[in-house]
């Protein structure tokens, strides 16, 4: 079969999904802990409102009315204000897992993406707390001093019309030395040069304008001082980076992102979005901050460190079956041995020991249990330790207890709904 996932696109295999489900599970602890509830967003968005957002990109379909989404904060945003949650106790904490996609040059790619949004309140403590989650969880999943820090403020809209002129007169000078992309930067985004990883644009970044604290007016640099005094308590290493500028008119005061120190790599970023409200036409501002961190990145990351997950998908007991007299023996112990714990499964559609056998082997289970006409009349099973070869007879009632202890009651998978349901 010649049928592949379209370009960008792509299957998760098991081997990858216990990465996902593993940061899933991460971020969601650290989620509840801190208040926030789950919310998710249709994929498909109308044209019109993600382009006023002001944080939306290049289109990525053809269509006139419509656009698949690109980000979460315009999203988010609309759900707040069409559900009323601003009349709800503010700030309303709210994240999301879900898939987006982004703009290549010749399709779109997706990815998976975690993140948090804070809607309500203009409090820079706010921001602090959302990089003290993430602080947390990457030192909590191995990656301690591999990652930096790196913060700055973006100001308001005067502040950044103020610092792009003032950056514009700088480049304006010297753009002969600008390498090529800078110099179409220069008319339309200056700032942005500012992240370029070209040589000569480094160099000649290193005296240009600061947005902190020279352009920052009263407000701001209040703004930008309790946030840096709620990471010092936080205690919290940081840098501030004068390359990290707004991205999109949506964006106020703090900005931040957690860089990978061995290769530069993004493993999570963050900013205030003030201006998200009064870009969609709202009259008054309605203050937003959120962060995201693309998990297809930072899984690729995990495992270039070579840090490796537990699978929780691993199976205890694997039983293998001869003839329909085993069959009848092992289907309701098997039923049995689920509802104590232990993740089982039984060979089927397999006539040969042999390829049942191998199998098992495939399969990673952790016990081998082989039943035959002979095992099934006797109730005296076979049961092999995959691990090292050997093997035991236990019998048929005494075997469930027997992988149980040998499996270790830590390490069993247990779940009931009905914990989960409300009773009047």
């Amino acid at each position: 079969m010649n049928y592949s996932p379209k370009e960008g696109q792509y299957d998760v295999v098991p081997e990858y999904h216990k990465y996902l489900t593993f940061l899933k599970k991460v971020y969601r602890h650290e989620f509840r802990t801190n208040g926030f509830r789950r919310v998710s967003t249709p994929i498909i968005e109308e044209k019109t409102f993600l382009q006023e957002s002001g944080v939306y990109q290049s289109p990525i379909l053809e269509h006139e009315d419509f656009d698949i989404r690109q980000e979460a904060s315009s999203g988010i945003f609309r759900l707040y204000m069409n559900n009323e949650m601003s009349e709800q106790i503010q700030p309303v904490y709210l994240y999301y897992i879900d898939r987006f996609f982004k703009k290549t040059k010749n399709n779109f790619k997706e990815e998976n993406i975690i993140g948090g949004e804070v809607i309500g309140v203009d409090d820079p403590i706010l921001d602090a707390i959302m990089i003290s989650m993430n602080y947390k969880i990457f030192n909590n999943i191995g990656l301690q001093d591999k990652f930096t820090l790196k913060i700055n403020s973006t100001g308001i809209a005067k502040e950044k019309a103020k610092f792009e002129e003032e950056l514009k007169n700088f480049y304006e000078p010297k753009k002969n030395v600008l390498s090529e992309d800078s110099k179409q930067l220069l008319e339309t985004n200056p700032s942005s040069i500012l992240a370029s990883t070209d040589e000569d644009d480094i160099i000649l970044n290193e005296n240009a304008p600061k947005m902190v604290p020279k352009f920052l007016k009263k407000y701001s640099k209040a703004h930008f001082n309790s946030f840096v005094e709620y990471l010092d308590i936080l205690e919290i290493p940081y840098e501030i980076d004068n390359s990290l500028v707004a991205e999109n008119s949506a964006q106020t005061h703090s900005i931040w992102k957690f860089i990978s120190k061995i290769d530069g790599r993004i493993l999570s970023q963050g900013s205030r979005k003030n201006a998200l409200s009064t870009n969609l036409g709202l009259k008054k501002e309605i203050p937003s901050s959120g962060f995201s961190t693309n998990m297809d990145q930072l899984i690729e990351f995990l495992q270039e460190q070579e840090i490796d997950i537990k699978d929780k998908d691993e199976i205890h007991l694997f039983i293998t079956q001869l003839g329909d007299e085993a069959k009848k023996v092992i289907l309701p112990l098997s039923i049995e041995a689920r509802k104590r714990g232990l993740n089982t499964v039984v060979a089927l559609g397999t006539p040969s020991m042999k390829e049942q056998m191998l199998k098992a082997q495939k399969s990673g289970a952790a016990y081998v249990v082989m039943v035959g006409i002979m095992e099934a009349r006797s109730g005296v099973f076979q049961v092999r330790n995959q691990a090292d070869g050997t093997q035991q007879e236990v019998k048929k009632e005494e075997l469930i207890d027997y992988i149980i202890q040998k499996i270790g009651e830590e390490n069993l998978d247990f779940y009931a709904p009905v914990k989960d349901l409300l009773h009047n």
